[in-house]
């Protein structure tokens, strides 16, 4: 055992190697020159001409910038440690950081004075400490507890130095002066190396401050969280802020409760329904360290033993392994991370480093030490101990990892003390490694390098024992660690590698994830399935067109979700969808929306039929009518035919994104999937209606779809134009049934019905807005049209505009046979012989009725820009309704249909039907990706530029600004096709 009362000087048993003895030497004649004539300092004269204390002294001054300044800026402080036992002068330094608040209260010194010894004695204890560890005095428990030991002085002398300020200003009255933080309402605890007393050489410390909201301290308690927040600024203030004496320690508070959104001092009452609810694993690790270090202890601990049952489960908890696993995953990955190196190498984070023997440790006692309360101390040696004791791990085990413990933390701390940087990461440099290696005692770089990677292969290899191999979720995009502290610089990099601009707003992001901010992923298995698929999800959204804007749709998809673990589980299982999801999250927000709602329609996406696909009417209504299958009633049919309906409406906006189908097939099928759905409800509703209504003799119906429905041109965000026909014996007055109703009103009734099905949301969300004012006399008529009476308006009353939207009807879903005479009926009327030019005038002075009504200005608006989409279907309409009698063969074509068969039989010129077919489909195409991309008004001002320089690949252009110059230029081709047409 040493003699604890000999003095340093004479207790040393080693010194480091010069690596430049020549300038090593001349900085020691300069210090001796100097201190020959300080009085204090000059009984050290003696020893610096030969000896240990000599060789140490040359290695600080060759190897530590930091200590060597020390020295040379306070002589007689050297002198002062080398003849004291450091025992001794540690006791010392501690009394004075805990009680300068008493000499600066009593008068003894000013303000200014107590801030200056708190850095002085820092600075003392900083050599004292380092002398002892590289002299041989300590070992690495010692060392580490003589830094804990300071840290809960300073945090405890500087709360009681606020806490007496606070007083004099007559905000808190203190129970006791001498002790201020005794019964003071709020506590500091220290979590990690701090709280177990292990702390290294130039660490943060990480505090945690909660109060007591009815504490009776203060004058008025209302205030409680703005004077604690207070005295926790101002005590990180006097500890980290810089002067010329330097600092005291960097403080930390970012291991509180969600430190985004929450003040630097939290209360109880909060810090507990946190914990309760969303509390993480690694919170768990965090707090098995917690210590009260300041303001009332009693209250500090008296919160740890409420806390008992969050950290310590009831049962054995082996889900942590994987999680604080999948934590340890994340860090990997960048050099000194990923594999066992030297040179660069992290000793703390990289593999077999220092994070993995506390992970080997705090993990086990996540595990056991809810059963065995021996597992549950807070230093890593001791639990090691502990661990084998309790029969978990083997005698070999704990004696290797502590003695890797012991060398890696010998090596962290001499990476330290060369410039006071909490750094563990080696010199990358050979020359700089070289100088390293024999400031840590080696000889050579050689003998040091085989020493760290010997104890780091043993390290790795109990760490592998301990958690089974995980799948490596993008595990080499970089270091991606967001747990328990935001901007980390590795973390911050490694996004901004991975193509985000704003990493700090994505760390944010994904640090309130993991905080629980959005109740989609606040389930215990929502956020381990997150932590282990945050890199690769990550790096899926990197590789999209625009990674930020994709992380902010999930994030907004994630606060729109009831539960997420659904979703998170299948990106996690397959790379594709996961790649695809990101994608979408990107380019077409729409679609990403859709996966929230229904995260299984991704498995579309994965069936080999996702590259064959159809646009026929038949096919997909087999294909909408399997997906819903039989359902139990007529409320499980409106959710079903809701998931048939998103699952295939997403399946077509996948293929268009994909490629798999164009714009024009993408309207088609769009189109087909709605008749699908019109036709599945009507049967449904029919059906139902029937039961309790009976039906009316001669019944006969037609629903027809008008509009971009008719025209199968029909967009994802397309509402429904339908127009319900009827016919029935004119000798009937009511149904048939228990519940008779008058004929009107049964059709009436039964429309509202068929309306009501496709439009009330529910619990499975909505089908399609629909409208029904395209029908006779528009909002004031009945909502459905007897035949005979439809036929009549038509042929009598009807507006031309009235005419110009039967141009694009097309029955859906009724009676077969009505359905072929409502289709002749409609083709009768619009074949009625018209005066051309009277046609194409009205034509334009409805044109500019909407434009009045609605505006014509917005180059982005396609539908309504003048010369866009509006024109071109008028144009279209006024072919066919001007000419359609003497060509009939104009009937029944699309928009760039009836041009071309204009072109064809010389009623349009060949380069403006040219000019139209182009002018349509390159409109069309853009409204398609628009209607895809966005939800609502395309606004160019908020709409990401991912999705406008998408538009223009649409297009085959190079920018969205070459896309508006084309588009204008072909609108004003329009515009003067339709000035032509209508003089």
């Amino acid at each position: 055992m040493p003699d604890t009362k000999a003095s340093l000087l004479s207790r040393l048993t080693r010194a480091p190697h010069v690596a430049d003895p020549k300038r090593a030497k001349a900085q020691m004649k300069d210090f001796i020159d100097r201190i020959r004539y300080e009085p204090e300092a000059a009984v050290l004269l003696p020893h610096l001409d030969e000896g240990l204390f000599r060789d140490l002294l040359l290695g600080l001054a060759d190897h530590s910038p930091f200590l060597w300044q020390l020295t040379v800026n306070d002589p007689a402080g050297m002198a002062r440690l080398a003849f004291s036992p450091p025992e001794e002068a540690h006791r010392a330094i501690i009394e004075s950081q805990t009680n300068l608040f008493r000499e600066q209260r009593n008068g003894v010194i000013t303000r200014d004075d107590a801030v200056r010894a708190f850095r002085q004695n820092r600075n003392a204890h900083a050599l004292l400490v380092a002398i002892a560890d590289i002299g041989g005095l300590w070992g690495t428990e010692q060392v580490t507890q003589a830094l804990s030991d300071f840290a809960d002085a300073s945090v405890a002398g500087g709360v009681n130095f606020v806490l007496t300020e606070m007083a004099d200003l007559g905000r808190v009255n203190l129970a006791d002066p001498d002790n201020p933080g005794e019964g003071s309402g709020f506590t500091v605890l220290a979590l990690g190396k701090h709280g177990a007393g292990e702390l290294n050489y130039s660490s943060d410390i990480d505090l945690v401050i909660f109060f007591d909201p009815e504490t009776k301290v203060l004058r008025d308690p209302s205030e409680a969280a703005t004077i604690y927040t207070r005295v926790a600024q101002q005590l990180a203030k006097l500890l980290q802020e810089r002067t010329a004496d330097g600092y005291v320690h960097r403080v930390d508070y970012r291991l509180r409760p969600d430190p985004g959104s929450t003040p630097t001092a939290v209360s109880l009452s909060s810090a507990y329904v946190y914990y309760e609810t969303v509390g993480q694993n690694w919170e768990r690790a965090a707090f098995i360290k917690a210590r009260p270090i300041a303001g009332d202890l009693t209250l500090g601990e008296n919160f740890l033993k409420e806390l008992r049952p969050f950290i310590w489960r009831k049962y054995f908890d082996f889900a942590s392994i994987a999680d604080v696993h999948a934590m340890k995953r994340q860090i990997h990955a960048v050099r000194g991370h990923d594999q066992i190196a030297v040179a660069g190498h992290d000793i703390k984070l990289g593999r077999g480093g220092i994070r993995e023997i506390e992970f080997f440790v705090q993990t086990q006692q996540l595990v056991f030490g809810g059963r065995r309360p021996g597992l549950r101390g807070r230093r890593t040696l001791d639990m090691l101990g502990a661990l084998h004791d309790e029969g978990w791990i083997t005698a070999k085990a704990r004696d290797e990892l502590s003695d890797a413990y012991r060398f890696l933390r010998t090596i962290e701390h001499r990476l330290q003390m060369v410039a006071d940087e909490q750094t563990q990461r080696l010199p990358s440099d050979e020359e700089q490694l070289k100088r390293f290696a024999r400031f840590c005692g080696f000889a050579n770089l050689k003998a040091f390098s085989k020493a760290l990677t010997d104890q780091a292969k043993i390290v790795q290899g109990h760490y592998a024992l301990l958690f089974e191999e995980g799948p490596e979720l993008a595990s080499d995009v970089g270091s991606l660690v967001f747990t328990g502290s935001d901007n980390d610089p590795d973390t911050l990099a490694t996004l901004q590698r991975l193509g985000f601009h704003e990493p700090e707003r994505v760390a944010e992001t994904v640090r309130g994830w993991h905080f629980g901010r959005r109740p989609a992923i606040q389930s215990a298995r929502a956020r381990e399935v997150l932590t282990e698929l945050t890199p690769a999800l990550l790096a899926a959204l990197g590789g999209t067109a625009d990674p930020d804007g994709a992380l902010a749709a999930l994030d907004r998809a994630f606060g729109r979700m009831p539960a997420a673990v659904e979703l998170l589980t299948i990106l996690q299982s397959h790379d594709r969808l996961r790649l695809l999801f990101a994608d979408l999250l990107g380019t077409a927000p729409r679609l990403a929306d859709t996966v929230a709602q229904s995260p299984h329609v991704l498995d579309a996406l994965i069936d080999p039929a996702f590259g064959t696909p159809t646009t026929d009417y038949e096919t997909i209504e087999e294909q909408v009518r399997q997906l819903i299958g039989p359902p139990r009633d007529f409320e499980d049919f409106l959710d079903r035919i809701r998931d048939a309906t998103r699952q295939m409406r997403f399946v077509t906006g996948a293929r268009l994104l994909s490629d798999v189908l164009s714009p024009a097939q993408a309207g088609e099928a769009y189109a087909a999937i709605a008749r699908a759905v019109i036709r599945a409800s009507f049967d449904e509703v029919r059906r139902a209606f029937e039961a309790e209504h009976g039906t009316v003799p001669g019944s006969r119906i037609a629903i027809l779809g008008l509009g971009r429905l008719g025209s199968r041109e029909l967009t994802a965000g397309s509402d429904l134009d339908l127009v319900v026909v009827y016919d029935f014996d004119e000798n009937a007055r009511e149904s048939t049934g228990s519940k008779k109703l008058d004929v009107v009103v049964y059709y009436t009734r039964l429309t509202q019905r068929l309306v009501s099905a496709l439009t009330v949301p529910t619990r499975r969300g909505l089908l399609y807005e629909v409208d029904l004012r395209l029908r006779p006399q528009g909002g004031k008529g009945p909502v459905a049209s007897q035949f005979k009476g439809f036929v009549n308006y038509q042929k009598s009353e009807a507006d031309l505009w009235e005419h110009m939207a039967l141009t694009r009807a097309r029955v859906m879903a009724g009676d077969e046979n009505f359905g072929t005479q409502v289709s002749e009926a409609v083709k009768d009327i619009l074949t009625t012989k018209r005066n051309p030019k009277k046609v194409f005038k009205e034509v334009r002075a409805m044109r500019e009725l909407i434009a009045q009504e609605k505006g014509d200005s917005d180059p982005w608006d396609l539908k309504l820009a003048r010369g866009g989409l509006t024109d071109l279907d008028f144009i279209a309409q006024g072919l066919v309704l001007a000419y359609a009698n003497a060509h009939p063969a104009l009937f029944e074509l699309s928009v760039e249909g009836v041009f071309a068969k204009a072109q064809a039989e010389g009623l349009l010129d060949d380069n403006d039907a040219r000019a139209l077919i182009e002018a349509h489909k390159l409109f069309n195409d853009i409204f398609q990706w628009q209607r895809l991309t966005i939800e609502g008004k395309f606004d160019v001002e908020t709409v990401p530029s991912v999705i406008l320089k998408r538009l223009a690949t649409v297009a085959g252009l190079p920018s969205a600004k070459v896309l508006l110059e084309h588009m204008a230029s072909m609108r004003g081709e329009v515009t003067q096709t339709v000035s032509a047409l209508s003089t």
